[in-house]
């Protein structure tokens, strides 16, 4: 849907921001590092919303997740309340604690707290683990269930998740920008709620596969993350195990999707768009 919103993308590499409906009236990009005081006052002056959509899956070196999470997004909130925003929309996750054990979940809750120190009145989102045809979640699964004689997952399977749509929680986003929204708390969370292994088995079954489940311990995965994090580009972090071992559901007490008036997509449209011909080139070699 058309907002008639005017967006400018602030990012470290703007040649790589622009998106397929961007025009040049109703987009720019420009080179912003959230680190960077100076350059992030400048992104954010005259911008009615600001919106924070930065976020470390990964620490390295004095890159952490406090600097990215709690700091930067501080700083940003300041940023935007100095140069007159009216609102500004944290993009947080469901299941962010600031007394989470995890330091990348209790990050991620300390920034939370912070924005609405810096802006008060700060809308925070919290969208569940999002998909869409090219995201690292789904792809790793299609990815490796044709060639593994055995799935591993998480613990016993048993972590529920929800996940939503990106392009639905875009749209939420735009629509808060647009002033349609006086919650500030949002949980979007697509319409149905999965197991881990459901999820990996309906993935298969639209794949035409048959696999083997296998239990993994978390404790396992925690190793084999902490070595994969020296790999650049790693498929697994240790962030991720942590978020794998709690619930990501949307509260139903909290505003979701249907209060703005958003009907969210069911996953399996998200899964057939991005798997079904993958499905079909391997069923076609057998």
């Amino acid at each position: 849907m058309d907002h008639g919103l005017i967006v400018r993308s602030a990012s470290r590499h703007p040649a790589h921001a622009r998106p397929g409906w961007a025009n040049g009236k109703s987009f720019s990009a420009v080179k912003a590092d959230i680190l960077d005081r100076s350059q992030v006052a400048a992104a954010v002056s005259d911008a009615a919303t600001v919106v924070n959509a930065v976020s470390l899956y990964s620490e390295h070196g004095d890159v952490t997740f406090e600097r990215i999470h709690v700091e930067a997004a501080s700083q940003l909130a300041d940023a935007a309340r100095e140069g007159g925003a009216e609102r500004y929309i944290q993009i947080s996750g469901i299941g962010s604690d600031s007394r989470s054990q995890s330091s990348y979940i209790r990050a991620r809750g300390q920034g939370e707290e912070a924005v609405n120190v810096g802006f008060p009145g700060a809308t925070i989102v919290r969208p569940a683990v999002m998909t869409a045809t090219d995201d690292r979640f789904l792809t790793t699964i299609t990815r490796l269930l044709p060639i593994l004689p055995a799935y591993p997952l998480f613990g016993n399977g048993d972590t529920r998740l929800q996940p939503a749509s990106v392009e639905d929680v875009a749209e939420a986003i735009a629509r808060i920008a647009s002033g349609g929204a006086d919650a500030r708390l949002f949980e979007f969370g697509g319409p149905r709620v999965y197991t881990y292994r459901t999820l990996v088995l309906e993935v298969a079954q639209l794949l035409g596969i048959k696999t083997r489940l296998v239990p993994v311990p978390f404790v396992l995965w925690r190793i084999l993350a902490t070595f994969g994090e020296f790999i650049p580009g790693a498929p697994l972090t240790r962030n991720q195990v942590d978020l794998m071992q709690i619930d990501t559901v949307a509260d139903t007490q909290l505003p979701g999707f249907r209060d703005l008036g958003i009907e969210p997509h069911d996953i399996d449209q998200v899964l057939r768009s991005a798997i079904v011909p993958a499905g079909r080139t391997r069923a076609s070699r057998r």
